[in-house]
């Protein structure tokens, strides 16, 4: 099973006669941010909606994808310890199998959750930006996506973790809101990988 949110606690011990200090537990989480005007709200894939504990002017864009570092206060109130977006895009419904890319990555998670398909990836990195996107394949009798991967001619470098999260409101016609079964290809360094996953029936927002 693969588990999204991770919940560490440290304890440090500062002498034999003296209690341990113990830090704040704290989580992480991929979530999705929501502007409430020039405030920033997270909802987490279970549809909780996260409220930080100070509102500041909220910079990023509405319904961008991040990963959130945060520790409870009270209710769903809590405190940012740290936020960063990560790659958020759609599936390509278009440009099957041409513009496909089959560079490999180490896979560390991959799962659904939100309504969104969410993967942490680990690829060799130097110094150019790698393309990723999320392929429909239009002649398959089944629901099948492949992950592109491009390192775009990025030279050997050192093995850096990817984050990102794909919308999979496309597989979703206007009147369907039951279960959807899809299966996932992905060119790891040991080869072709498939992933069969069950779209739950969707719900609406808390």
């Amino acid at each position: 099973m693969i588990v999204q949110t991770a919940l560490m606690l440290f304890m440090l011990l500062t002498g034999c006669e003296q209690e341990p200090l113990r830090l704040d537990d704290y989580l992480v989480d991929f979530a999705t941010r929501v502007r409430v005007a020039n405030n920033c709200r997270y909802r987490l894939d279970n549809s909780r909606l996260l409220i930080p504990q100070e509102d500041s002017n909220c910079s990023g864009p509405n319904g961008q994808r991040v990963v959130i570092n945060y520790s409870f206060l009270q209710g769903d109130t809590i405190r940012i310890n740290s936020v960063f977006d990560i790659f958020t895009g759609s599936i390509q419904t278009k440009g099957f199998p041409e513009q496909y890319a089959s560079d490999p990555v180490k896979i560390q998670s991959v799962w659904t959750g939100g309504g969104y398909l969410n993967m942490i990836v680990e690829t060799e990195y130097h110094n150019r930006p790698h393309k990723v996107a999320l392929f429909r394949d239009p002649s398959a009798v089944t629901v099948d996506l492949w992950f592109s991967h491009s390192r775009d001619e990025d030279p050997p470098g050192y093995p850096e973790k990817m984050y990102a999260s794909f919308s999979l409101d496309a597989l979703r016609g206007e009147d369907n809101n039951g279960p959807i079964s899809f299966r996932l290809f992905i060119h790891t360094l040991t080869g072709l990988r498939v992933f069969p996953f069950t779209l739950p029936e969707s719900a609406p927002l808390q």
